[in-house]
């Protein structure tokens, strides 16, 4: 049988068709605009998703058997508000997990009702991306939309229920709402009153790996599938591509470098960072994970690279970085170009280069930013550690891991063995993988990951590189509390 993955992006909709063994036959990749209407706003037009994801799905399947295919699994990007009416049309463009415009509202949550109260009901403090904070501000500035509002949903769930009919979503990308009570899965009747919304709003939920339904005849024929075809309930991006990296079970690490960037702790047993500097949400193989999540990522290098530099010869750029540069650069860059979440908080945040002087080069702020991003994610890592947590490896995806350079600067930066994995579709695999699960092919996630995922590739770290890296790692975290007061004055 075969089984579709679908990635749905910030930029675009990846999708896969994965056979039973895990082989994956063919990719496609569609884009979609985002706009940015108002400094620090990030929205997207959710029937782009669906018309990009239907005919990628046509594009994807037009040379294969199409009865083959038994089920449909979603990855997505996390927090977005997509709000509908009575009729199922669009309310109004869907406010995005790096859209900034809920500094007002985030500040109430935490301060107000308060960050005790809100771990409390949720296991999580209040984030300017999350979703509750977009329907607060919602209400405040679209009060006739709002009250309009039939329908709540996050992005790969208005896929689904586009699909299917069913208005659901999974336990994952709900933990990233701060609407939902990850402790015991349910949506928290108190938060759906703080935000003003009902629960009848709400989808129903569904373990990532359950089937939602099968395809709405209409969309069967649309898609050119057969009816029988199951839409399981999916994951949000980073615990879909948990899965197709095997990051499943009980104290399993990914590290996603993508335009955003997370490390992901995989956990049977619900957990709560107590200054909740990492998110605690359940996982798509039916526990918990911890995450630390940072806005900028391979984006830094992008922006880099294409913005300043203006090159797309990358690698070029990197040569020059060699082992005897490793953890000597005396240029240091925070990563921060869309504020920051884990483990600051901080929308306020900004990009910084410090420590330039006359004879700093190119190839030294290049690194900056490469090392920059790894301090970042150690700066989660740390917080884990001091949880009691023992991370001995970890495995790395994204677009930003095909960087061999980087790798071995996570390696030496976080003291880790870094594994690579065969299939690097994270999201969009760990979907099929879902989705093969939730039409009987394998028993569990954790027994199909095992199966279908490949190791290919371990980088080990240097102890003489890793020593210098622990060195320059301590000057990094002295930079952002000594210049945090300076951000909200620069805007």
């Amino acid at each position: 049988m075969l089984y579709i993955g679908v990635d749905l992006g910030t930029s675009a909709v990846k999708l896969l068709l994965m056979d039973e063994a895990g082989q994956i036959q063919k990719i496609v990749s569609r884009e979609y605009p985002l706009s940015f209407p108002q400094p620090g706003w990030s929205e997207q037009n959710p029937e782009d998703w669906l018309r990009e994801t239907v005919a990628g799905i046509r594009e994807l399947t037009a040379d294969c058997d199409r009865t083959q295919i038994a089920g449909i699994g979603c990855g997505g990007q996390m927090h977005g508000l997509v709000v509908l009416d009575e009729d199922d049309r669009v309310l109004r463009p869907a406010i995005l997990w790096n859209d900034g415009r809920t500094t007002e509202e985030t500040e109430y949550l935490n301060t107000v009702v308060g960050k005790e109260k809100l771990s409390d009901l949720t296991a999580n403090i209040a984030f300017a991306g999350f979703t509750a904070p977009k329907l607060l501000w919602m209400r405040k500035h679209e009060p006739e939309l709002f009250a309009r509002i039939h329908k709540i949903m996050l992005p790969k769930d208005y896929l689904n229920y586009m699909l299917t009919g069913v208005h659901c979503t999974d336990v994952s990308d709900a933990s990233g709402m701060l609407l939902f009570d990850v402790a015991n899965k349910c949506w928290s009747r108190e938060m759906l009153d703080i935000c003003g919304v009902r629960e009848e709003q709400m989808a129903k939920i569904f373990e990532s790996y359950e089937s939602v339904g099968t395809l709405k005849p209409e969309m069967a024929r649309e898609l050119g599938l057969p009816e029988t075809v199951r839409v399981c309930a999916g994951a949000g991006d980073n615990a879909a591509a948990a899965v197709g990296t095997a990051t499943v079970g009980d104290g399993r690490c990914n590290i996603s470098l993508g335009t955003s960037g997370t490390i992901f702790i995989s956990s049977e047993r619900f957990g709560v960072d107590p200054n909740n500097a990492l998110h605690a949400f359940a996982h798509a193989d039916g526990h918990y994970h911890l995450m630390g999540c940072m806005l900028s990522a391979a984006s830094c290098n992008k922006w880099w690279m294409d913005e300043i530099i203006r090159t797309q010869d990358y690698a070029g750029q990197q040569a020059g970085i060699t082992d005897e540069k490793l953890g000597r650069n005396h240029v240091f860059f925070l990563p921060y170009l869309m504020g920051e979440r884990s483990p600051h908080n901080d929308p306020a945040a900004r990009g910084t280069f410090i420590g330039l002087t006359m004879d700093s080069s190119r190839t030294d702020m290049t690194q900056a930013v490469l090392e920059g991003v790894a301090f970042g994610i150690r700066d989660s890592l740390e917080v884990a550690r001091s949880l009691g947590l023992s991370i001995p490896r970890s495995k790395i995806c994204g677009g930003g891991a095909k960087s061999p350079l980087w790798r071995k600067i996570f390696a030496n930066v976080l003291n880790l063995e870094i594994e690579t994995v065969e299939t690097e579709e994270g999201p969009g695999y760990g979907g099929a993988i879902l989705a093969a699960v939730a039409c009987g092919e394998y028993p569990s996630v954790e027994a199909a990951a095992d199966a279908l995922v490949k190791k290919t590739d371990t980088i080990r770290p240097d102890p003489e590189i890793a020593a210098r890296y622990e060195a320059q790692y301590r000057k990094f975290r002295e930079i952002y509390p000594t210049v945090k007061e300076l951000f909200p004055k620069l805007q």
